[in-house]
């Protein structure tokens, strides 16, 4: 039979108070009848129910995290690391997945999250001011992944930049017909890369001297099967791109295949970077930009379960490195197919 606090509590000779005083580690217990109660557990095998502890706090142990897309790669990283730190520190998760504009809205409006965690993740979404004071309500300590926001804690990684360095890697290897394949920047989910990388890839041509070409950018949709449709498009122009930039290695797959289907070779004859460094990247040979989504999750979600403990510390905002790895897809002589 399971052991229950009063059995502590008369086996240690306490109150039922003080059992729950010594076990929660809170003060005015003398050290001695602390010791009492805990071998009096000890040897009851007794296991304090984390709901009555949870109540007692005042706290939910439960962390919200709220991404656009739960099934897309990049988010899927995300929530492992984001898990794997709440659960170090026992907490457990609980994921709101908007999935659609009308998604977005019933959360924003609703807010059925208040009152049902302790402290709040937010993934790549660009917030409307509307929603930043929705969020601002909860009083709880708010984490924001992939841009910054004044008054709340934020990792990210300089997107427009990152852009850049890809590009300016396809402009060092000599191409200058270099196209996009990226995301939408006008949809209604308003999430951050499309915007920031798009960019970088038009500075990178600007100051290189090439002047941006319409008809050299397509959308992929973040998705294989968009990337490939997307090169397909691009590699049909009269005068197609010798290099393609893609917003994510997933659009960066789907363009390869596309390439060799066509029985063209990569990248000899039409090079290939992608974005993120997926897990797949290195089995496909694929150059990319290398970003730490699991560290940055780690890193923000810490960061919020310390502003519980010290409501006064200042928003955490940080800028995480990515790195550029250059495999086959743009270098031949480094080429494993």
């Amino acid at each position: 039979m399971t052991a229950s606090i009063e059995d502590v509590a008369k086996r240690a000779g306490v109150s039922i108070a003080t059992v729950s005083r010594s076990l929660r580690g809170l003060p005015d217990v003398a050290p001695s009848t602390r010791h009492r109660v805990l071998v009096a557990a000890r040897e009851l095998d007794y296991v304090a129910s984390p709901f009555a502890a949870r109540l007692a706090s005042g706290r939910t142990a439960t962390v919200g995290v709220v991404v656009p897309f739960v099934n897309r790669w990049y988010y899927g990283e995300f929530l492992a690391g984001a898990e794997s730190q709440l659960y170090a520190s026992g907490f457990d998760l609980l994921l709101y997945n908007l999935a659609d504009p009308d998604g977005r809205q019933r959360f924003f409006t609703m807010m059925r999250v208040r009152k049902r965690v302790d402290a709040l993740l937010v993934a790549s979404l660009v917030l409307t001011d509307i929603e930043a004071d929705a969020l601002r309500t909860l009083g709880c300590p708010i984490g924001l992944l992939g841009f910054a926001r004044p008054g709340f804690h934020s990792s990210r990684i300089d997107d427009t930049r990152s852009a850049r360095t890809a590009v300016e890697h396809l402009l060092a290897m000599g191409h200058r017909r270099i196209g996009l394949i990226g995301g939408d920047t006008e949809d209604p989910m308003r999430f951050t890369p499309p915007l920031h990388r798009r960019s970088g890839y038009a500075r990178a041509l600007q100051e290189a001297g090439i002047g941006y070409r319409a008809d050299f950018e397509e959308l992929g949709y973040y998705t294989v099967a968009g990337g490939e449709h997307a090169a397909d498009v691009l590699l049909d122009r009269p005068d197609p791109p010798t290099a393609l930039f893609a917003e994510s290695d997933e659009m960066a797959f789907g363009a390869i295949r596309a390439i060799r289907r066509r029985g063209l070779r990569v990248p000899q004859d039409v090079a290939v970077i992608g974005f993120d460094d997926h897990a797949s990247a290195e089995l496909m040979d694929l150059s990319t930009i290398r970003q730490p989504i699991g560290t940055q999750a780690s890193e923000l979600t810490g960061r919020v379960l310390a502003a519980l403990s010290d409501p006064s510390a200042e928003p955490f905002d940080r800028v995480v490195p990515t790195e550029l790895v250059v495999r086959g897809s743009t270098n031949p002589a480094r080429s494993v197919y």
